[in-house]
């Protein structure tokens, strides 16, 4: 069984005040939390698009260098010889 007991003014208009306050402060809170995932997700979309410009740089250095090698593997010799025989200074 509970025992009825009195409370001081002064404590429930503190309690209450500090009730208000942490209604009061709720919004800016949620605001603070609002710019801070943005600003979280808009850093994770830069860093992304660097990643992919770097990958697609890479990428096409790696095609350059095969497409040089491939024409540097090229034998010309036979090439040459069919030209001089057919310039007629063979």
């Amino acid at each position: 069984m509970a025992f009825p007991t009195t409370v001081n003014d002064q404590v429930t208009d503190s309690v209450t005040q500090v009730n208000e306050k942490v209604l009061g402060d709720a919004p800016a809170v949620a605001m603070g939390n609002l710019f801070q995932v943005t600003s979280q997700a808009l850093g994770n979309a830069a860093h992304n698009a660097t990643m992919a410009q770097q990958q697609a740089a890479i990428t096409a250095q790696a095609a350059t260098t095969m497409g040089v090698t491939t024409l540097y593997s090229i034998d010309t010799a036979p090439t040459a010889m069919a030209t001089k025989k057919f310039m007629g200074s063979a």
